[in-house]
């Protein structure tokens, strides 16, 4: 009992227990901040992903323009030729190696894609680096009496600049008229974008027909005979229409122009929107109705 007395004891305890006491706070202090560590490194990695603001504007530019390779409707099937398909920002292209043109353009033309702030000024005609040599160059056009003439059209594309780039390459283009460019087949651009803003969205594939062996250039790039343009709306009732324009100087009414797609299939050999139910395929593209489309005679 003796050591209850002993100032000497009681030091030591207090500070052996106060020693105690650093060490388990200073314990429990660690395992909190480790907790924290953990608790804020605990992302699930989709989260991880989109945090910071370049993978969430990637992520809106993804939704914004979705996956144009996963869309069936765009794909259309051309047998015998030469093909390299090419994904770009608005449209996708079945490339041939051959011709040095696509041998279709398909892209799907939504309302709040027929206009905006990204214009055609300051961009240039360019080569496509993904295709190989010999391949269109604007040296083949030059002097040669036709115009570098889009498939997917820059009026379609002003909603991104790189759209607006990508529909400049040679690869989606094609050695067309200058009247033709600048007259009936930019008045039936100008109409689907109506279309797209009355419906929705539309979608559209369109190409060269060739018939004789013409060429332009070094790299000898082939000059189509003809263009066509398939269209098709699924909103409601689906329905679709065709075009066919030979590649010559001259104004008609628009109505001159409609086929069926049957009628444009057989013309290229290309069959289109073969993901449709097959009644359902049958009936719209055996129709080439004009008046359903606004299209006067």
């Amino acid at each position: 009992m003796k050591f209850k007395h002993n100032p000497l004891v009681w030091v030591l305890a207090i500070v052996l227990f106060s020693l105690i006491a650093f060490q388990l706070g200073r314990k429990r202090g660690v395992e909190e901040g480790q907790q924290a560590v953990e608790k804020k490194t605990d992302v699930p990695s989709e989260d991880r992903t989109k945090s910071g603001p370049m993978a969430s504007s990637s992520a809106q530019r993804s939704e914004n323009e979705g996956d144009l390779s996963s869309d069936s409707l765009l794909m259309a099937h051309a047998q015998g030729l030469s093909h390299q398909m090419l994904v770009r920002t608005g449209y996708v292209t079945s490339y041939n190696k051959d011709t040095r043109c696509p041998n279709w353009t398909a892209w799907r033309l939504t309302s709040d894609h027929t206009s905006g702030p990204y214009k055609r000024k300051g961009v240039n005609f360019h080569e496509d680096d993904e295709v190989p040599f010999p391949k269109a160059q604007n040296a083949d056009y030059q002097r040669s009496g036709y115009d570098r003439g889009h498939m997917c059209p820059s009026g379609d594309n002003k909603w991104s600049q790189q759209a607006q780039e990508d529909c400049f390459l040679f690869t989606n283009m094609c050695p067309q008229s200058h009247d033709l460019n600048s007259g009936d087949w930019n008045d039936l651009e100008q109409k689907c974008r109506k279309w797209a803003e009355r419906e929705g969205s539309i979608y559209i594939v369109c190409g060269p027909v060739f018939r004789q062996k013409k060429t332009i250039g070094r790299n000898k790039v082939a000059v189509p005979d003809g263009f066509y343009k398939v269209v098709l709306c699924m909103n409601g009732n689906p329905k679709a229409i065709g075009f066919y324009f030979d590649n010559e100087d001259g104004r008609r009414p628009m109505s001159t122009y409609v086929h069926s797609v049957d009628a444009i299939e057989q013309m290229t050999g290309i069959d289109f929107f073969t993901s449709l139910p097959d009644d359902v395929e049958k009936r719209v593209e055996a129709s080439a109705d004009a008046k359903e489309w606004g299209i006067q005679k």
